[in-house]
């Protein structure tokens, strides 16, 4: 099941902290229970954003690594 994000945010090329800090102003901006999905290629992304999750009420229902990037579904708490 494909999960339809109400923004996507492609941080493709920034390096760490920028992905995490686009997405946080991205996640300030929204309304409760929508979904970011977040597309960046920085490997540190990976680390940055399981830890800032699990420090806030945001939880990634969805996770996907491959040879190229690295993208999260989150949704706002």
């Amino acid at each position: 099941m494909e999960i339809v994000a109400d923004i996507e945010l492609d941080l493709s090329g920034l390096q760490c902290p920028m992905p995490l800090l686009k997405a946080k102003l991205a996640l300030n901006n929204m309304g409760a229970q929508q979904i970011l999905k977040v597309v960046a290629t920085d490997p540190g992304s990976e680390k940055d954003f399981h830890l800032f999750v699990a420090q806030s009420d945001h939880e990634i229902v969805d996770f996907r690594k491959d040879a190229s990037a690295y993208s999260y579904w989150i949704k706002k708490g």
